[in-house]
C-alpha cells in the first residue's frame, strides 16, 4: 500500500478508532498473524475452525494496526485498533477504496479451469508493451483479491487480476472490487460444482463478472466451450470469441508441434500472426490466443505480444524427464476433471523415448458426483 494511513482505513470502512494514532502509516495487509510485518494492517478472519481475533496480540508484536469486530470498548494500546462490524467486509471495502485511486485499465480473468495460466499469459503479453501489475500466487479469492488490489501503485500502466470463486455470490464481490475494463472467461466446468449445483449455475456465476465493468467494457469468451458459446448472443456487453473452431473472432489455425513448441497462426480479420508457445496442449494455444487479443486491445502490437510465449513455462504442469527412460507429467496442483484430461492430452502428444507417466491428485469440491468424475478421468 502506498500513502495509506489508519485515517484512510477509517474512511474506507466506516470504522471507529478505539486506540492508537490515526496518522500511522500502513504498508501492507496480512490475514495470517505468523506472516505479520512492520507496517502491516492485520485483518482477523472468523473462519469455520478458528477466529483470527485470537491472534491479534501476537500479530501486533510486529504489525502496526488491526481491524476488530470483537472489541467494543476503549483498548489500551499504542497500536491502532479499528472497530468494524465485519472484518471480511471491511477488508473488501479497503480493496475497493484503493482500487478507486488508480485509473489504469484492469483485465479480470475467471473460469473453471485455466485461470492462472491465462492470467500469466495475458500478463506476459501485456508486459511486452507496458508495465503490468498482476495477481500473484492464489490471492484471487474474496480474502485474497482485496490484498492483491491493495498492492497496486501508479507505476503500472495496466493490471491483470485473477478472480476465483467457490460459492454463489462471490463473483459479485470480486468484480465490484476489481471494476474491470476487460473480462475473460476461460471455461465452464465442474470445479466447485458441489457448491454451485449445476453447470448452468456455474456459468451464471462466472458471467456475473461483467457487472463490475463500465458500459464500454469488453468480454472475451472461449468459443470452443459449448456452455459459453451457447449464450454469446445473450450477453449484454461487447463480446469477442476466441478458439480453434470456425467463426471465432480470434482463431488459431494450422496448429502443429515444432521442436517441443506449440506453433499456430493467429487469425483476426485480415491479421495473421505466427505464434510459438513454450508449453504444449491445445488449451495453452487458446490461453495464448486470448492473451494476444487482450493485449492488442490495450495497444500492444501482435508482433510484440506473440514473442512473449516462447519462453513461457507455465505454472500447473511439471514435466520431469530422464532421457531414454521416462517422461512424467505432474498435475497434482488444484486438479479438476478438465485439467486432468488436458494434461493427459499433452502427455499423449509428447514425443519422447521410454515410458510415459502422469501423476494426478484428488479432485475436490465435486459434490455427490465425485466418484463418477474420478472414474470418468480414469477411463479417459
Amino acid at each position: 500500500m502506498v500513502d495509506i494511513t489508519v485515517k484512510n482505513i477509517l474512511e474506507a470502512t466506516g470504522g471507529v478508532l478505539l486506540c492508537g494514532d490515526e496518522n500511522t502509516v500502513l504498508t501492507d495487509i496480512c490475514i495470517n498473524s505468523k506472516e505479520a510485518k512492520e507496517g502491516d494492517l492485520f485483518v482477523p478472519i472468523i473462519g469455520t475452525r478458528t477466529d483470527g481475533h485470537r491472534f491479534i496480540e501476537s500479530a501486533l508484536q510486529t504489525a502496526a494496526a488491526t481491524l476488530t469486530s470483537e472489541h467494543d470498548n476503549v483498548v489500551v494500546s499504542d497500536k491502532a485498533y479499528i472497530r468494524v462490524d465485519d472484518t471480511v467486509k471491511a477488508l473488501q471495502a479497503i480493496g475497493k477504496y484503493i482500487r478507486n485511486r488508480y485509473d489504469m485499465p484492469v483485465v479480470a480473468v475467471t473460469g473453471s479451469v485455466g485461470k492462472t495460466t491465462t492470467r500469466e499469459m495475458i500478463t506476459a503479453a501485456v508486459s511486452a508493451g507496458m508495465k503490468c501489475f498482476h495477481t500473484e500466487g492464489n490471492y484471487n479469492s474474496v480474502y485474497g483479491e482485496p490484498i492483491t488490489v491493495s498492492r497496486m501503485t501508479d507505476e503500472y500502466d495496466a493490471a491483470v487480476l485473477e478472480l476465483g470463486i467457490g460459492e454463489p455470490g462471490e463473483m459479485d464481490i470480486l468484480t465490484d472490487i476489481a471494476q474491470p475494463d476487460i473480462c475473460v472467461i476461460t471455461t465452464i466446468g465442474v470445479a466447485h460444482i458441489e457448491y454451485m449445483g449445476s453447470l448452468e449455475n456455474t456459468r451464471k456465476e462466472k458471467l456475473s463478472i461483467i457487472k463490475g465493468m463500465g458500459e464500454n467494457g469488453t468480454l472475451y469468451i472461449n468459443g470452443d466451450d459449448p456452455m459459453l458459446y451457447a449464450v454469446k448472443d445473450e450477453i449484454p456487453c461487447k463480446v469477442y470469441t476466441y478458439g480453434c473452431g470456425e467463426g471465432m473472432d480470434f482463431r488459431a489455425t494450422n496448429i502443429r508441434m515444432e521442436d517441443g513448441y506449440s506453433v499456430y497462426d493467429m487469425v483476426h480479420g485480415d491479421d495473421v500472426v505466427t505464434v510459438k508457445v513454450g508449453v504444449m496442449g491445445l488449451h495453452n494455444v487458446r490461453n495464448s490466443l486470448v492473451a494476444m487479443a487482450v493485449s492488442h486491445q490495450l495497444g500492444v502490437p501482435y508482433e510484440k505480444s506473440s514473442k512473449a510465449f516462447e519462453n513461457f513455462r507455465g505454472l500447473r504442469q511439471k514435466v520431469i524427464k530422464l532421457p531414454g527412460k521416462y517422461t512424467i507429467i505432474d498435475d497434482t496442483y488444484n486438479a479438476s476433471p478438465d485439467s486432468m484430461k488436458a494434461s493427459t492430452d499433452v502427455l499423449c502428444d509428447m514425443k519422447c523415448e521410454g515410458k510415459k507417466y502422469i501423476v494426478l491428485g484428488d479432485m475436490l469440491e465435486l459434490g455427490e458426483k465425485s466418484d463418477e468424475y474420478h472414474y470418468e478421468v480414469g477411463e479417459y
